[in-house]
């Protein structure tokens, strides 16, 4: 995994991480409802990329390795763990 990857990852956890104590906080004061909600969005759309960023790695490095490799069982439990992925995430 490249350290910029990484560096990236990290930099968006802390960030999220910062968001959900905001949002603890405006919960705390009674903030206006709505824009908590809007926060809670924001957050899920920074762990989402976050997301999509490990899953590239992952594409791109162990299932790379995995399917070009000459064992058939670490080939498809590599497959299989995408597909539970998509399955559990809701994207088919």
């Amino acid at each position: 995994m490249s350290q910029k990857v990484t560096s990236d990852i990290l930099k968006r956890l802390k960030s999220a991480e910062g968001h959900v104590g905001g949002i603890a906080r405006m919960v705390e004061s009674d903030a206006y409802c709505i824009d908590i909600v809007n926060q809670i969005v924001a957050v899920q759309r920074a762990l989402e990329k976050v997301n999509t960023l490990v899953l590239d790695r992952h594409l791109h490095t162990c299932a790379t390795t995995a399917i070009r490799g000459d064992d058939p069982d670490e080939r498809e439990r590599v497959i299989g763990e995408i597909l539970d992925v998509f399955k559990s995430t809701g994207k088919r």
